[in-house]
């Protein structure tokens, strides 16, 4: 093997490390990359706007505890229903029979929404409008999903998606006291 000649430099021991040291980097930024391009490419699945982080796998659900009736001793112990599972109990809140009472109407004699579905549809129903607006819904927030960083992190993009679909809570409220509307109180517009 002959030696090179004297006008080809052979780097110095720190300049091999040091574009050693640019090539692992650039590996490093092409796979990050690869994997932020690989990321954006999943477009199927159900889109999550309202991104909520929460330190409970499931969490509590708020809806499946509601306050029962209170408690009352019967007339007479013998007269009590035998219990079932996953039957009614007396302390069981019952919504509907409760508002026929306080109306003046009798809650044995059963309730009906008929009469309201058909004043409701008077004017016609479109019978596939569940559908409809699922698909409508999907096309939505695929379309208003977020950026490729928003979606990486999981970046709540909820309320940026239907902002223009949002109610301003002050002008309606300003709006309803100038109609002589008695509404409640509320914190001042920018209170957090």
């Amino acid at each position: 093997m002959t030696p090179a000649p004297d006008w080809v430099k052979t780097p110095s021991k720190e300049e091999q490390e040091w574009s050693f040291m640019q090539r692992k980097a650039m590996i490093l930024v092409g796979m990050v990359g690869a994997a932020l391009a690989l990321s954006a490419c999943d477009r199927n699945k159900q889109p999550q706007l309202l991104n909520v982080k929460s330190n409970q796998e499931g969490g509590p659900d708020e809806f499946a505890v509601l306050p029962n009736k209170p408690l009352t001793l019967p007339d007479n112990y013998n007269a009590l229903p035998a219990p079932t599972k996953g039957g009614s109990n007396r302390t069981d809140v019952t919504p509907l029979q409760d508002a026929v009472v306080a109306l003046g109407g009798n809650p044995n004699a059963g309730i009906s929404d008929g009469a309201l579905v058909n004043h409701a549809s008077r004017f016609g129903v479109t019978p596939n409008i569940r559908t409809a607006l699922a698909t409508e819904d999907l096309e939505f927030r695929r379309k208003n999903d977020g950026r490729l960083l928003e979606r990486l992190f999981n970046v709540n993009v909820y309320f940026k998606a239907y902002r223009k679909q949002s109610l301003d809570q002050y002008a309606e409220l300003e709006r309803l006291r100038r109609l002589g509307v008695r509404t409640n109180s509320a914190p001042p517009e920018g209170y957090e």
